[in-house]
């Protein structure tokens, strides 16, 4: 058979199995649905599971791949020991552990002390709750977020101990809703800074992901934040007057290769053990968290597919418990056109482009239905979702594959009826 001749013969099977099943236009549907919902499900579930996924590693790589992020704990000890008297903790990291990593760790490019604490932020009469971060000129490098407007600090800021602050998007606007905030003196803490630029930060409250920022900083020389402020805060929880002796609360170490950073990162923990006689130090390591979350991401995609593919075999039986019943009913026209001689091929192939005609439209539907989900999902409940392409052609190929599998058995069913037996049925 030449090539033309069997595009003529597909063709003619594809009218005749289209035309065959608008005869049962409900029927046609309602078998389609299974295939319509299996789909559908299949590309929401995996869009709302990879938009989840994208966002937490997102949230990492920003953290930076070849960084080390030391955090200062406050050891449960100390934490357990609060009275109605005054009580100092000191713990933390210290100065000179960023001397000591900056001049002993092989394969560290820069590190980055950081001094935080909280302080009331004032800015022409509006007052709000900020945290005050002291740090060198180096942080903007490591945790890069657009800068809006101004700049950032600068070395030459740190050695004057200038009295500037760079604050967020989201802080300056909530002081000065949308007037032009550079040039403006803040006063935090009772001190007076000029506010010499305005960077974009992370979403949310800073703890997320364990990023070193938060909406609601306002970043100053670490210099001058030593000056000022000094290594002994004090506040009153539960009646109780606590004092703390915090040199730095982070640490931001950069590796010159991402090869290094787990290495590095042993090597950093095993020089604070040897300095620090308790645990008051945590050590996280952006580059294993994007590891872990892109294993979870393959791990939760694989369960989310599953789950939606068993609509997809629940589609699968109703088309091949459709067809099966087709066949019963066209017993004697099958017996027909072999009594006048259509091969069995012809037969199944009838069918089968039936089953195939069900699954494709079904599954071309289920695009739709799973490309809006998604959407929907985003407008109304906020959470991020990502539709792929490869997600796209999987369902749609499974789809036409189901239609495949399950058709198959009742075409040849049909093809093996003997035409006389046929031709006698009622």
């Amino acid at each position: 058979m030449t090539r033309r001749a069997w595009a003529v013969r597909a063709a003619r099977d594809v009218r005749l199995g289209v035309k065959n099943l608008l005869l049962h236009k409900l029927r046609s549907l309602l078998t389609m649905l299974g295939l319509v919902f299996g789909v559908g499900s299949v590309i929401a579930m995996l869009a709302i599971g990879e938009g989840a996924s994208e966002e937490a590693i997102g949230q990492i790589r920003r953290l930076g791949s070849r960084n080390i992020l030391l955090r200062a704990a406050k050891p449960a000890a100390d934490q357990n020991s609060n009275t109605g008297r005054a009580w100092l903790s000191v713990y933390g990291l210290l100065y000179d552990d960023a001397v000591r990593i900056a001049e002993s760790i092989p394969g560290v490019v820069r590190v980055v002390p950081v001094k935080q604490l909280e302080q009331s932020g004032r800015l022409r009469g509006r007052d709000m709750e900020m945290r005050i971060v002291g740090t060198t000129a180096d942080w903007f490098d490591l945790v890069r977020r657009p800068l809006v407007a101004g700049r950032v600090i600068s070395a030459e800021d740190v050695a004057a101990r200038a009295h500037v602050a760079v604050l967020t998007e989201w802080g300056a606007r909530r002081l000065l809703a949308t007037e032009h905030a550079l040039g403006e003196t803040l006063t935090l803490g009772g001190n007076a800074y000029e506010v010499v630029g305005i960077v974009r930060s992370e979403e949310g409250d800073g703890q997320g992901m364990q990023a070193p920022d938060a909406r609601t900083d306002a970043y100053i020389p670490l210099s001058t934040a030593r000056e000022r402020h000094g290594d002994v805060f004090s506040k009153r929880t539960q009646g109780a007057h606590v004092r703390e002796q915090v040199q730095l609360h982070q640490i931001l170490v950069e590796t010159a290769d991402e090869a290094l950073v787990e290495r590095t990162a042993r090597a950093i923990e095993r020089a604070l053990e040897t300095f620090h006689k308790k645990k008051d130090y945590e050590v996280s390591v952006p580059l294993a968290l994007l590891r872990q979350a892109q294993a979870t991401r393959r791990t939760f995609s694989i369960v989310l597919g599953a789950i939606a593919g068993i609509s997809l075999l629940v589609g699968g039986i109703g088309i091949m418990n459709i067809m099966l019943a087709t066949v019963t009913e066209r017993t004697r026209e099958i017996g027909i056109r072999r009594a006048i001689g259509a091969r069995r091929s012809q037969i199944v192939a009838q069918f089968l482009v039936e089953a195939l005609v069900l699954s494709a439209v079904g599954g071309a539907i289920g695009i739709g239905l799973g490309v809006l989900i998604p959407r929907l999902v985003t407008v109304f409940a906020g959470m991020p979702t990502i539709v792929t392409a490869w997600s796209l052609l999987l369902a749609f190929g499974i789809s036409v594959g189901v239609g495949v599998v399950f058709g198959l058995y009742p075409a040849v069913r049909a093809s093996r009826l003997d035409p006389i037996v046929a031709l006698r049925h009622e």
